[in-house]
């Protein structure tokens, strides 16, 4: 009998932001600080990456992979999303397009 659900093993957030080069350098210290904050002081927060396209200059895209959606709301109540979250707000920057996902496998793993 084939199987019908598949179990999560993470919740991964992507959110896309669109930077104006103006703020960008700004945006980036912000998004590497909540990272850095993310990573060493959450025992839930698996990853967090910071992309940039190439292609579209004013892309900033976060990928951030926690064990479950109790550990990113966790996130969400740090020093450092507040720091990030305030940023957000001072640069007037427009709500980010967000993506809330289940892991159901891991390459490697």
């Amino acid at each position: 009998m084939p199987e019908t659900s598949k179990p999560v093993s993470a919740f991964v957030v992507i959110a896309e932001f669109s930077v104006p080069a103006a703020h960008e350098a700004e945006f980036l210290a912000v998004c590497a600080a909540d990272g850095h904050g993310s990573v060493t002081t959450e025992p839930g927060c698996q990853q967090f990456d910071v992309l940039t396209d190439p292609a579209a200059p004013e892309t900033v895209i976060l990928f951030e992979v926690y064990d479950d959606a109790a550990a990113f709301e966790a996130h969400k109540r740090t020093p450092h999303y507040a720091t990030f979250a305030a940023a957000v707000q001072r640069l007037g920057l427009p709500e980010p397009k967000v993506r809330l996902l289940g892991r159901a496998h891991r390459g490697g793993g």
